[in-house]
C-alpha cells in the first residue's frame, strides 16, 4: 500500500467516507496530496522449500516512524 496516510487508499478521505456513509457518489475521487507512505511486508524464502524463512515490516517514508527489515542489511 502506498499514499498519504490520511487517506483513503490514497485519495482525499472526504468523498469516499461520504459515499460509504450516504451510498451515493457525489463528485470524483481526488487524490491526497500528503507525504505518500510505503508500507508493506518483506518475506524471505527458502529456494528448496519456498517457504518463508523470515517476515518482517517495511514503512518508508510520510507520518509514521520508518522500519526496515534487519535481514536488507
Amino acid at each position: 500500500m502506498t499514499g498519504d496516510y490520511n487517506s483513503v487508499i490514497g485519495m482525499d478521505k472526504e468523498e469516499p467516507l461520504m459515499r460509504f456513509l450516504r451510498k451515493i457518489s457525489g463528485a470524483r475521487f481526488e487524490p491526497a496530496m500528503g507525504a505518500a507512505t510505503l508500507c508493506g511486508l518483506a518475506v524471505e524464502t527458502d529456494d528448496a522449500t519456498g517457504l518463508a524463512q523470515r517476515i518482517a515490516a517495511v514503512r518508508l517514508g510520510g507520518r509514521l516512524e520508518e522500519t526496515q527489515p534487519t535481514f536488507w542489511r
